[in-house]
């Protein structure tokens, strides 16, 4: 039997300890942070808009979306990249098309993530009409303080002037 003093916090599971540092990143980064539930599962999310000269005055949103659960396989992560990329059209601000976009990074974090999943993550983009994109990631936090993220990081043809953007804030968050 094993003793434990009534005044210790039990160590953290490693996937909430994930989106704790999660959480951290996204608000240093000047995000708005919030919380949602994705059936019985709490959802974080960070949002932020950017417009550079570049991008000829268009405007991106970026929205990261996160939850730990305790296994990843593809239907699941198929399934919550559909809820964001639905949830994240309701709360789009200004008027969707040429001169604003919308980038979703919607993440399921856990201590196992079947390579189904993975491979999932890592195949494409997923396009909700012609403004929003998903690029969503597996999350495998073996341990507080480590984690193997997959996700797709090649091109798309709508929004692909955001691709570095999006690559670059997807290394500073999820790492």
């Amino acid at each position: 039997m094993t003793q434990q003093r009534i005044d210790e916090v039990p160590p953290a599971d490693a996937s909430d300890t994930y989106l704790d540092a999660l959480r951290e990143r996204l608000a240093a980064d000047g995000c708005a942070v919030t919380a949602t539930d994705w059936g019985d599962h709490r959802v974080l999310i960070g949002s932020r808009s950017d417009r550079k000269a570049r991008w000829f005055g268009t405007k991106v949103e970026l929205f990261v979306l996160a939850a730990a659960v305790p296994t990843v396989d593809a239907p699941a992560i198929a399934e919550f990249t559909g809820w964001a990329l639905t949830y994240v059209k309701s709360l789009r601000s200004g008027l969707p098309g040429a001169r604003n976009a919308a980038m979703v990074l919607p993440a399921l974090v856990s201590t196992g993530v079947q390579p189904s999943a993975a491979r999932w993550a890592a195949e494409d983009a997923r396009i909700l009409g012609t403004s929003l994109i998903a690029r969503p990631l597996t999350v495998l936090t073996s341990a507080p303080g480590s984690a193997q993220v997959t996700m797709y990081a090649g091109g798309t043809v709508w929004g692909g002037m955001f691709t570095r953007h999006v690559l670059e804030k997807a290394a500073l968050y999820y790492r």
